[in-house]
């Protein structure tokens, strides 16, 4: 068995092989923290990539490498073999695109061998299935099918759905920052034990909703060229989920809806979406660095499982929800390429790049999650790692990376420490055990207050639609126009 170096701490044993599927920038970062925080059998560590971009840094680290894309067809009699070889209790590692995560997650669960994702991912062509309708293509859609499994098998190997940064760590961020805003409320509460007593206490500080509001200042050393998407994370992650329908948890408090907005029909019907795509909505929000700032309104998982968690029902009526969605400003060359595709019908450049460690001058990943409407109006609590601390601590990744890797490594330890726990999301999962293993990877996590609102200054020079009666009404929160 391979021991983690003593200046790490070793968090668990696996004993059984390890699949990582998809070596990309999140795979390759991922790697040397389970190096460093598990012990295992490196003869048993397999990575399996359509791509043999980066064969010579997984064989470097001792590691099978087979080349082969995960396909419908394929992925059982790929999988199965290297899943069970040795004994023990396998674990795989999901961090590819183009591959379904129920499916695989399925047949880990039929092995007996833990899984773990980042996204609730779709076999090929779902995100730009014309035939599809606009409900069917949302992460509402993705996660109800992950949801679907767990009812269909409860319990069981513990698989964990949908931990990375966000969704993942954000959901961990948003509990650490409601007790901290109930405690500085003076509020007597005791810490909630289960999701109704997490629901009770949000709604019991005011929480209307919250934005996970992110700021990625990391700049590159040469500008953009033309043609060329350029992003601090997957390329193609970020087009698909772009190019998805815009997406936010509804809250309770909501008086007004888009003209194009529509309400999802099964399950708890706890999202809307709107017939545009998220990568070119734009939303205002707040982060301590850039303070008041426009950002996307991506779809993402925990922008549907953040609002479902802190429902307060009465009988099968929502009696209190949060609104909840990202609000993303990504890297400035990342803002761009999107200027560039969408100007471009959609069309999306034929060459991608995600800037490494080598290529950054400075910047931080700012990204956190901001509670607003209470008492004390917003609060942003969250990661402010820099491009410097990430270069000093982990090999083969930028901030923006690292905030996933280390999020995938805490749901790899809980899942360790929780085996038998069946189908979970970051939500469900002990908050102060995740970022515990997390936190040494995050450089400072902090709290801030803000003053500010969605009408701060506002209306300017030219007549708006809003709502001065609630500043944080969606109708504030949305660009018009």
């Amino acid at each position: 068995m391979t021991e983690a170096a003593p200046s790490w701490p070793v968090h668990g044993r696996i004993t059984g092989p390890i699949v990582m599927i998809g070596f990309g920038s999140i795979g390759r970062g991922t790697l040397p923290l389970i190096e460093r925080h598990f012990a295992y059998d490196k003869a048993r560590f397999t990575v399996i990539e359509p791509s043999d971009a980066h064969r010579s840094l997984a064989e470097q680290h001792g590691l099978r490498f087979e080349q082969v894309a995960l396909t419908k067809e394929n992925y059982r009699d790929v999988l199965t073999p290297l899943l069970t070889e040795g004994g023990g209790q396998g674990f795989c590692v999901n961090l590819s695109v183009d591959t379904s995560s129920r499916a695989i997650m399925e047949l880990c669960r039929e092995l007996g061998a833990f899984y773990i994702d980042t996204v609730a991912e779709p076999w090929p062509g779902f995100y730009f299935d014309k035939n599809k309708s606009q409900g069917d293509r949302t992460n509402y859609a993705l996660r109800q099918e992950i949801l679907d499994a767990r009812t269909a098998s409860p319990g069981g190997t513990t698989a964990v759905s949908c931990c990375g940064a966000n969704p993942g760590m954000v959901s961990w961020f948003v509990k650490q920052a409601l007790l901290n805003i109930a405690g500085d409320l003076g509020l007597q509460t005791p810490e909630p034990k289960d999701r109704a007593g997490w629901a009770a206490l949000m709604r019991e500080v005011g929480v209307k909703g919250v934005h996970i509001a992110e700021r990625d200042t990391q700049r590159a050393k040469s500008a953009k060229p033309m043609g060329v998407f350029v992003n601090t994370w997957s390329v193609e992650g970020f087009v698909s989920e772009g190019n998805q329908p815009a997406e936010l948890g509804w809250g309770t408090h909501e008086t007004w809806m888009p003209e194009n907005g529509r309400e999802q029909e099964k399950g708890s019907r706890c999202a809307i979406y709107l017939l545009q795509p998220g990568a070119d909505t734009r939303v205002r929000s707040w982060t301590p660095t850039a303070q008041s700032q426009f950002g996307f309104l991506v779809t993402h998982n925990e922008a549907v499982s953040i609002s479902d968690y802190y429902t307060v029902l009465e009988g099968e009526r929502a009696a209190y929800r949060p609104t909840c969605h990202y609000a993303y400003h990504p890297a400035n060359e990342a803002v761009l390429s999107l200027h560039e595709m969408f100007g471009n019908g959609g069309k999306v450049q034929e060459q991608h790049h995600i800037l490494d460690e080598t290529e950054i001058v400075d910047g931080i990943d700012e990204l956190g999650v901001l509670l607003y409407g209470h008492a004390k109006n917003a609060y942003w609590y969250g990661s402010q790692l820099s491009i410097e601390e990430t270069r000093r601590i982990a090999p083969y990744q930028n901030a923006t990376g690292l905030q996933v890797t280390s999020a995938v490594l805490a749901g790899m330890v809980w899942a360790l420490e929780n085996p038998e726990a069946g189908i979970v999301e970051a939500d469900e999962m002990d908050f102060r055990r995740c970022l515990e293993v997390q936190t040494p990877y995050l450089g400072p996590v902090i709290g801030v207050y803000t003053d500010w609102t969605p009408l701060t200054g506002r209306p300017g020079l030219f007549p708006e639609d809003i709502d001065a009666s609630d500043p944080w009404q969606f109708r504030n929160v949305l660009v018009h126009g």
